[in-house]
């Protein structure tokens, strides 16, 4: 009766010795589940990895792992299923720093932190050059046609890696769409212009007369002035515009392109051209709806960087003589 009591005593220890073992298989187990989830990564330099869009986690692990962020897709998912089971990753392009975790790594690609590359349209870039500088990018994909001369709002836009050039120029196109439905019922009554397209056409003009913003609204003044009274806009941009399509003309204007006629050239013609010639700024665009109450007709380049404005003609072929006397002190002619 003894043995049989301390037989059943035996049996009852080792019965506590093995779940207390298996209670601590379970723990290190446990222990090192959670620990590589949060314990240093493997990758010893930063590295990209790009996640295309409708990737599943698996698949996105699978990336992760190829380019050595973690050491197994398997256990990636494992853990992301119980640590970030509500997270959902995004597209794109990611950097992955040295020694990411897996909790890291999870945090980077649901919080869709991913690498800006920048595009930047200048004020004033007429569309062929906006064409040339979207498919001269090599981290764009496929082909756009010319957009429509100032449909594109001048601004830095972010881009992915490999996203369609087509994507990236409706993003510049929406942003002016959007600009303009904001501005135009802000008009001033004191505007020449009548309908939108006709504000982004003297408005690429502005832009292309002056690059002070702090000239904007009267260069605008002087030209709702000239539009009001029927006189003859005489801006030299609208000459080179049919020449070049806006690119830069690399010599001086011929009498022959000033006397030209077109639908463009504003020295043979009253009013404005049939379209913009270039992409304006919101800038610009405000001050032709809202130009400057002024009583000047005439402008001329003061050597500064600015302009030099003038009420009557003779005011202003003074003007024009100070500034010839200047370039040719300064052997410009």
């Amino acid at each position: 009766m003894v043995a049989k009591r301390y037989g059943k005593q035996a049996n009852h220890r080792l019965a506590k010795w093995a779940v207390v073992a298996a209670a601590l298989l379970l723990a290190v187990i446990a222990g090192n589940f959670i620990y590589g989830w949060t314990a240093p990564g493997p990758l010893e330099r930063a590295a990209t990895v790009i996640i295309k869009p409708g990737s599943s986690m698996m698949s996105a692990a699978r990336q992760l792992e190829k380019s050595g962020a973690v050491k197994s897709a398997d256990a990636f998912v494992s853990r992301a299923k119980i640590f970030g089971a509500s997270n959902t990753i995004k597209a794109g392009e990611f950097v992955i720093p040295a020694k990411a975790s897996n909790s890291d790594i999870l945090s980077i690609l649901t919080d869709g932190k991913t690498v800006q590359r920048m595009v930047t349209i200048p004020e004033g870039m007429p569309s062929i050059m906006v064409y040339e500088r979207l498919m001269a990018n090599d981290q764009l994909t496929g082909n756009i046609s010319i957009p429509a001369e100032g449909s594109v709002l001048p601004d830095s836009y972010a881009f992915d890696k490999n996203e369609p050039r087509a994507a990236v120029l409706k993003r510049m196109q929406d942003a002016m769409t959007k600009t303009m439905a904001e501005l135009w019922p802000e008009r001033s009554p004191n505007t020449m212009v009548k309908t939108p397209l006709e504000a982004l056409t003297l408005a690429s003009i502005v832009e292309k007369e002056t690059a002070l913003k702090s000239e904007l609204r009267i260069v605008s003044g002087v030209y709702s002035n000239r539009l009001r009274i029927g006189m003859r806009l005489q801006a030299d941009p609208t000459i080179i515009y049919p020449i070049t399509k806006g690119k830069s003309l690399g010599r001086r204007i011929r009498k022959s392109e000033i006397r030209d006629v077109n639908d463009y050239n504003t020295y043979s013609m009253a009013g404005l051209p049939k379209g913009p010639i270039a992409n304006p700024s919101r800038a610009a665009i405000a001050a032709v709806l809202n130009p400057q109450r002024t009583t000047a007709l005439y402008f001329v380049a003061d050597g500064k960087g600015g302009h030099i404005f003038a009420d009557t003609l003779k005011q202003h072929n003074a003007n024009v003589a100070k500034w010839y006397a200047l370039r040719r002190q300064r052997g410009e002619m």
